[in-house]
C-alpha cells in the first residue's frame, strides 16, 4: 500500500465536501473530528478560492435561521484527458469532482503527414471537444496525455516507433503553450493501468500487471498502488523481449493462417486447423512471458487489456487454464479482463493529471485526485475507429 503523509485540513474540508456532499460548518467539524475555528478558517480559504459555494439551506426545525451550507464547486474548472494514437484520438472532459461530462472519439494521427501537423490535430480535437461541451478554454485547470512512446517526467518523448515524428520533441510544452494550462503527458499503456486500477477492475489491488494485447503487446506496472515509471522512464516497454516471437523493434505481432488477427481468430471459430494450432501457440507462448514477469513483480492480479482482452472463449479463458503450468507455484495469480477497454487511455489521462496538478487544478498541494465517474461510450464519429488506439479486436 503506498504511504502518504497527513491531509491539510483545508485539504480534508474540500474533499469531505466533493467526495459526500453538502455541509455545514459543524457537519464537517463532527465528521473530521477537528475544531470548529479550524473548520471555518479552511471554509474561508476554499470560499476565496472558488472551490466551494453555497448550498441549498436545511431547516431543521428549530427557531432561528438554519445553518449555513457548503458544497464543492465542481463545475468551477475542467480537466481534459487526451489519448492519442495513429487509428484513433480520445478526449474526455471532467469536472473538479471527477464526473465525465464529455467525451469524444476522431480520427487518429495517421493522415497527418508531419509531427507538427499530428500535434495540430490533437490541439484542434480538444478545442472541439471543448466548444461542444460548452466550455471556454479559459476553465480548463490541467491537461493529461496519453501517447505511445517513453516519455520522460517532464513530458518530452525519448522515443515512439508509432509516432516517430515526435521523438525527442517535448510534446508537454508544446500542448502548455496551446492551452495555457499545466500538461501531464505519459506513455499509454501505463495510464491505462492507472485507469484500471483507479476506477476499472483493480481498484482494491496495489500491485498489478496491465498488459495490452492487441496489435502490440506492452505492459503498464502498478506497484505498491502506483504506476511504476523506472529510472530511465522504460518500464513496462518489455513486449518485445519477453515474448517471443514479436518484431524485435516494435513489438508487432504478426500471424501466418491470415494476415489480422480478426481473420486469424475468426478462422479458429471456423475449425480452421492451422488458425487454431497458431491461436494455441500464441496463447502458450504469452502465457510463458506472463509467467516471466510474474516471477519478476509478482503481481496480485494480471490485467489484460487491448483489442484483443473480449475473445473470452477463444484468448482469456485458454490463457488461464495454461498460465498455471508455466508458472508450476503454489498459488493462483488471477487474471482479469480490462473493464474500461478502449476508453481506458483516456481516463487514465484523466486521473493523471489530478494526480500530477493537484496544486494548479484546486490550488490545494495535497487534494487527492477524485473517483472518476465515466460516461457510456459515445457513439463513434464518421471516420473514426472503435478499436482501440493501434489496436485490433478479434
Amino acid at each position: 500500500m503506498a504511504v502518504t503523509r497527513p491531509l491539510s485540513i483545508v485539504a480534508r474540508c474540500a474533499l469531505q465536501l466533493r467526495d459526500a456532499g453538502p455541509a455545514t460548518v459543524n457537519d464537517l467539524s463532527r465528521s473530521l473530528e477537528i475544531s470548529r475555528t479550524s473548520v471555518e478558517n479552511a471554509v474561508t480559504v476554499l470560499s476565496d478560492s472558488g472551490l466551494i459555494a453555497d448550498a441549498p439551506a436545511q431547516n431543521g426545525g428549530g427557531a432561528g435561521r438554519p445553518a449555513r451550507r457548503y458544497s464543492f464547486h465542481a463545475a468551477a474548472g475542467t480537466v481534459v484527458g487526451v489519448d492519442i494514437g495513429v487509428a484513433s484520438l480520445r478526449v474526455v472532459l471532467a469536472d473538479l469532482a471527477g464526473l465525465v461530462i464529455a467525451q469524444r472519439s476522431y480520427s487518429g494521427v495517421a493522415a497527418q503527414s508531419d509531427g507538427a501537423s499530428k500535434l495540430a490535430a490533437v490541439i484542434d480535437c480538444v478545442r472541439r471537444t471543448l466548444i461542444d461541451a460548452s466550455i471556454p478554454a479559459s476553465k480548463v485547470r490541467a491537461v493529461g496525455v496519453s501517447l505511445p512512446g517513453i516519455v520522460d517526467d517532464a513530458g518530452r518523448v525519448t522515443t515512439s516507433v508509432v509516432i516517430p515524428e515526435w521523438s525527442g520533441i517535448d510534446i508537454g510544452a508544446q500542448l502548455r503553450h496551446a492551452f495555457g494550462c499545466p500538461v501531464a503527458v505519459d506513455n499509454g499503456v501505463r495510464l491505462a493501468a492507472v485507469a484500471e486500477h483507479h476506477l476499472g477492475v483493480a481498484q482494491l489491488v496495489d500491485d498489478v500487471i496491465y498488459l495490452s494485447v492487441g496489435n502490440r503487446i506492452a505492459m503498464g506496472l502498478i506497484l505498491g498502488g502506483r504506476p511504476r515509471r523506472g529510472i530511465h522512464n522504460a518500464a513496462g516497454d518489455i513486449g518485445r523481449l519477453a515474448f517471443r516471437g514479436l518484431n524485435t523493434e516494435t513489438g508487432q505481432i504478426s500471424w501466418r493462417s491470415a494476415s489480422t488477427a480478426a481473420e486469424v481468430f475468426a478462422l479458429a471459430r471456423g475449425d480452421d486447423p492451422a488458425a487454431q494450432q497458431e491461436l494455441d501457440e500464441f496463447i502458450d507462448e504469452l502465457a510463458h512471458g506472463i509467467a516471466t514477469l510474474t516471477m519478476t513483480v509478482d503481481p496480485a492480479m494480471i490485467v489484460i487489456g487491448g483489442g484483443l482482452s473480449a475473445a473470452h472463449e477463444q484468448l482469456l479463458d485458454p490463457l488461464r487454464a495454461a498460465l498455471p503450468g508455466h508458472l508450476g507455484l503454489p498459488f493462483h495469480v488471477p487474471i482479469a479482463e480490462a473493464r474500461l477497454g478502449a476508453e481506458a487511455a483516456a481516463h487514465g489521462a484523466v486521473v493523471h493529471a489530478f494526480q500530477r496538478q493537484a496544486a494548479e487544478v484546486y490550488g490545494i498541494d495535497d487534494m487527492p485526485a477524485p473517483p472518476i465517474t465515466p460516461l457510456p461510450p459515445e457513439p463513434v464519429r464518421t471516420g473514426t475507429t472503435t478499436a482501440e488506439n493501434n489496436e485490433e479486436k478479434p
